[in-house]
């Protein structure tokens, strides 16, 4: 079946940016502020099914946040055969700053519960709040792993910033605090949305 063809008020968002660089806390604001974006974790559901998991959107005059796909040029040429992504948002956050972010983070295996001892540290460095048990860094949130990662980003993903921007439908924030950032996103989709 044949997508259909978007109305005036879809739209297609996308956000760009590093491992770590703050996608899914500014995905969740947007979408706290504005509900007619429905979330669609792209890696997973787009690559195999985005005829069926589009559509109904679509014909409903919803719009879509698509966060984790395309992470390619390639991918993002065969995307704009099927849906067109008319704004990408693009978080430029320092190298640094991801590694510091991420370095700073550790998990409860068991669990999957995590902390920060920059913003959500446990009560007792070291240990799970709930079971006591010791907390471990997994071996790519270590700084080596981390900074791998990010090359990775640069060479592979980093294209669609250019592909995008050739488009005129991207828009870069850059920072190092979402807090700090989300405002100005948000400014900018009152105006495109």
């Amino acid at each position: 079946m044949p997508l259909a063809q978007p109305a005036e008020e879809n739209h297609f968002l996308l956000i760009l940016g590093k491992p770590g660089g703050g996608k899914g806390t500014i995905s969740k604001k947007i979408l706290k502020d504005f509900p007619k974006f429905h979330h669609v974790s792209t890696g997973d559901v787009l690559r195999q099914h985005v005829r069926e998991d589009a559509t109904p959107y679509m014909e409903e005059g919803q719009s879509l946040l698509l966060d984790g796909f395309p992470r390619t040029l390639k991918q993002a040429m065969a995307l704009e055969d099927v849906v067109h992504i008319d704004m990408v948002v693009n978080l430029d956050i320092p190298t640094d700053t991801i590694v510091e972010r991420i370095a700073d983070r550790w998990i409860h295996p068991a669990s999957g519960r995590v902390y920060s001892y920059s913003y959500k540290p446990p009560k007792v460095a070291g240990f799970d709040d709930e079971t006591g048990e010791p907390l471990v860094q997994r071996d790519d949130d270590k700084p080596e792993s981390v900074r791998k990662r990010l090359d990775a980003y640069d060479q592979v993903t980093s294209p669609l910033v250019d592909y995008y921007d050739q488009k005129n439908v991207l828009k870069t924030f850059t920072g190092t605090m979402s807090d700090v950032i989300y405002p100005e996103v948000k400014t900018w989709l009152e105006e495109h949305a």
